[in-house]
């Protein structure tokens, strides 16, 4: 095989090629006021659009005190400190500090990231300007921002759009404008000489280009209209922002919260009531009551929480180059049910590989290999800036007939353009080489376009005229083709006599057509595989493209994604509301969909209970990233997509996605871990001591003794943050739903009160004289060894079941339960149990309470098969 012209990064106005076939640059008339002028110096230069400023370390943290416990955190702090109660009050702060700083510096570091990919994008421009007035016009590399209205500019091949242009001139240029509009072909673009119909859509527009865009082929010379904050991709950028919706995570986090809240507002008046009416003990109880409500607080979540989720963002950003920029949007992934994304780089490539080829009666047929004869010769001896991606497609399809086609003599070549939406070649057909005769023009393009110009049809060997019955055949035939996801090229030939001078377009009339070539978009390679993990996981996948409804589905099909029927942008114009979300929950592929379309979709799935993810790279993809619980988007978007983006890829790749996805099971399936477990522990205990308070004539544990055991069992519970969570956790979307954590809570608090209830009787039996002050101090160390010792359990077994008794506990989670263990057992003997109002226990009471805990620890394993059995069969 010839080898094939390899394009350059920049290129200048297209010549005259040898074969005599290349057209003169077409000049556009130019309005006044965008007449170039280049005359102008670099001296005013016009920003590019304006990158967001991360906000600052001091500002995130301000902002971090809106979290709801960190708020409540701050109101127990301050009563505390107004009761006097010092201890409380500091220990409070420090959770809150800490808190607060993690979740600042993690985002912060995020944001840092996240602005450093800037850096991938091209910042230069070729501009065509005069050194002086008097000196020539000469071509030099730029930076964007110094780019002014009036500047001539060069694009070719490769090439970012610098800015919003008009074109002067172009050769066989095309233009993916895939970040403004979503539309995975790119578009012809060439100069016209009369105004644009006002009813054309601006970027259906074939004259003007848009910062934003990239030149796919071809070349052109164009005068630039708008910089920076002109732009069209700015004015989109300007539109009012939207106010980002309440994520699954908000909405889990504040349910809990404000339920807890509630409680625990209630705890310190029944406290104070139920010690005045049965005891008489007046405000005196004030800081126990205190005390108990910050017992009931999960006051360490705001500091789980964040180390989780900061950890989980570490671990992405070092082992999968995933960016996680706002920490609860790792949750969210983990909660993920649904994921929208568009089609064009994610599971296809951004390049066409040959499907078919077929007669003009849908049979496959070899003849067709013409396309390949035209595709090689006009790359070979048309003057292309960058090979053409649908030639390069047919010729990797007919790489092993090479020397086949190399038989043919190549004579002369026209590429591709907009106007005549077709390319020809001229080739001597074998046998003819050095012997006088004539030529064989092949026609390959746009199939209507073709049609118009043939008058005779071949098929089986057999060529007839092509009269309107045969053309309306062929072109039912074309739609059908296109219907079923592919881009058809149109083959036609003629022969002619040799000519000495140039082929004229004149020449190409009258041809013979003789079938069809079908394209379609490469797959992504990893995408079958990434979908059919993300259905294992839970995960539905919705295609949102602005292709052709055949393509969309095709692609679907092609994945072993059933796409069932495609559903159009008009179809959801018709619809709101519930049924638009029905609509949105059973559908699979959706097309011609616009960017208002693409927002009211994910919109319609959030409405309908779903937590939605949305994966896109361009300016048409903002409503929907925002619309979403989580905004995805890869590291090359524009810079306006990645600074509203929630998670930035290193590769727009599902693959990457289930490494998040992952990565956010895992950090909520830790702080489930630890609500279920600090929740159900604390209730239990607070509904122990609200009745142990009852029944005794004295406090059933001094204030410093509840923040105490409170403070071991939190620091403990960090060990959660650093924990893997089983497969199980993994299988299925992790959301924190407040009414299962309800129903969790109160059975396992339940069963934690009725086991301190038992240990009441324990010590009464264990601890004679727990009316004197003496018993009374057993009596508080008694509790407090028990608390501990019980809290331990239920870390372990609540976090692993059975595996716990089997020695398989996590590493972390088996340290910390030891070490709060050995506390439990120690503190009250070492010199720091005097000082918390605590005596030594007799040896009856460690026999009796280890009873106690075989019994609970049963009772715990059979309570947690139960829930996972509930839980995997509902009903």
């Amino acid at each position: 095989m010839p080898s094939r012209p390899s394009g350059s990064r920049r290129c200048a106005t297209p010549s005259r090629t040898s074969s005599s076939w290349a057209p003169s640059p077409t000049a556009a008339s130019t309005p006044s006021c965008c007449a170039p002028d280049t005359s102008r110096s670099t001296s005013s230069p016009r920003p590019r659009l304006a990158a967001q400023r991360p906000a600052s370390w001091p500002l995130r943290f301000v902002g971090s005190l809106r979290d709801p416990f960190t708020a409540v955190l701050l109101c127990l702090g301050l009563v505390s400190a107004a009761v006097t109660s010092w201890a409380t009050a500091c220990v409070i702060a420090v959770l809150v500090a800490v808190s607060c700083a993690l979740r600042s510096s993690g985002e912060y570091q995020a944001d840092r990231s996240t602005t450093a990919l800037r850096e991938l994008v091209a910042t230069t421009a070729t501009v065509q300007r005069r050194s002086d007035t008097a000196g020539a016009s000469l071509a030099r590399e730029i930076p964007v921002d110094q780019l002014v209205p009036g500047d001539v500019i060069r694009i070719g091949p490769g090439d970012l759009v610098p800015a919003d242009v008009r074109l002067l001139r172009a050769c066989g240029l095309t233009v993916r404008q895939a970040p403004l509009t979503g539309e995975s072909a790119p578009v012809a673009k060439y100069p016209v000489d009369t105004p644009a119909d006002p009813d054309t859509a601006l970027f259906d527009q074939p004259h003007l280009c848009f910062l934003g865009s990239s030149v796919a082929s071809g070349s052109g010379t164009a005068v630039v209209v708008a910089t920076g904050e002109a732009t069209q991709l700015a004015s989109t950028y300007r539109e009012p922002a939207r106010r980002r919706r309440e994520t699954t995570f908000d909405r889990s986090v504040n349910r809990i919260s404000w339920t807890l809240i509630r409680f625990m507002l209630v705890t310190p008046p029944l406290v104070l009531m139920a010690d005045a009416a049965v005891r008489g003990r007046g405000l005196e109880t004030l800081p126990f009551g205190v005390a108990v409500a910050v017992g009931l607080t999960p006051e360490m979540l705001p500091v789980l929480v964040t180390t989780a989720l900061a950890r989980g963002a570490a671990v992405l950003a070092r082992d999968s180059e995933v960016i996680v920029k706002r920490l609860p949007a790792l949750h969210d992934l983990g909660a993920i049910d649904v994921l929208c994304t568009d089609k064009t780089g994610t599971l296809t490539q951004d390049r066409p590989i040959l499907d078919c080829h077929v007669d003009p009666e849908g049979r496959s047929d070899p003849e067709v290999h013409w396309a390949a004869v035209n595709s090689l010769w006009t790359l070979q001896l048309a003057d292309l800036p960058a090979p053409d991606a649908l030639d390069e497609a047919i010729l990797e399809a007919t790489e092993d007939c090479g020397d086949e086609l190399l038989a043919y003599d190549g004579v002369a070549a026209r590429p591709f353009d907009a106007i005549r939406r077709s390319s020809c070649a001229v080739v001597r057909r074998p046998g003819r080489k050095g012997l006088p005769g004539g030529h064989t023009l092949v026609v390959k393009g746009a199939v209507g376009d073709v049609l118009e110009r043939c008058t005779r049809l071949r098929a089986g060997g057999h060529e007839v005229d092509l009269d309107a019955t045969a053309l309306e055949r062929v072109r039912r035939l074309a739609a059908i083709q296109a219907e079923g996801g592919l881009r058809l090229l149109a083959i036609a030939l003629a022969d002619r006599p040799a000519l000495l001078g140039p082929y004229t377009p004149a020449d190409e009339r009258g041809l013979t057509f003789i079938g069809f070539v079908g394209l379609r978009d490469a797959l992504t390679p990893t995408a079958a595989d990434a979908l059919s993990v993300l259905a294992r996981r839970g995960i539905a996948v919705k295609v949102l493209s602005g292709d052709h409804p055949g393509t969309t589905a095709r692609v679907c099909q092609d994945l072993g994604l059933d796409p069932g029927e495609v559903v159009t942008a008009e179809r959801v114009d018709g619809l709101t509301g519930a049924a638009l979300a029905e609509l949105a929950g059973r559908s699979t592929a959706f097309a011609r969909c616009t960017p208002e379309h693409k927002a009211r979709i994910v919109g319609a799935l959030r409405d309908g209970g779903h937590t939605t993810g949305f994966l896109g790279d361009g300016v048409n993809d903002l409503p929907a990233l925002q619309a979403a619980d989580v905004g995805i988007c890869p590291r090359d978007a524009v810079d306006v997509v990645r600074e509203s983006a929630d998670v930035v890829l290193a590769a727009k790749d599902l693959t990457a996605i289930d490494d998040a996805i992952l990565a956010g099971r895992r950090s909520s399936g830790n702080i489930a871990t630890y609500l279920r477990t600090t929740l159900s522990s604390n209730l239990g205990n607070v509904i122990s001591i609200l009745v142990a308070g009852l029944l005794l004539p004295f406090l059933p544990m001094l204030p410093a003794q509840v923040l105490a055991q409170n403070l071991c069992f939190d620091a403990a519970q960090l060990a959660f943050a650093f924990d893997r969570p089983g497969p199980a956790a993994l299988r299925r979307p992790a959301v924190l739903w407040p009414r299962d954590f309800l129903r969790f809570i109160t059975g396992f608090g339940l069963l934690n009160a009725t086991a301190d209830l038992v240990t009441f009787g324990v010590l009464v039996l264990a601890v004679h004289g727990a009316g004197r002050p003496g018993g009374q101090a057993s009596f508080h160390a008694g509790w407090f060894t028990e608390n501990l010792l019980t809290q331990a359990l239920v870390m372990l077994v609540l976090r692993t079941g059975r595996r716990a008794a089997e020695g398989r506990a996590p590493t972390s989670v088996r340290f910390a339960t030891t070490l709060l263990a050995a506390i439990g057992v120690l503190l009250p003997l070492s010199p720091l149990g005097p000082a918390l109002g605590m005596a030594v226990l007799p040896s009856l009471y460690y026999l009796l309470v280890a009873a106690v805990l075989a019994l609970y620890g049963a009772g715990l394993i059979a309570a947690k098969a139960f829930y996972e059995r509930r839980v995997a069969n509902p009903l």
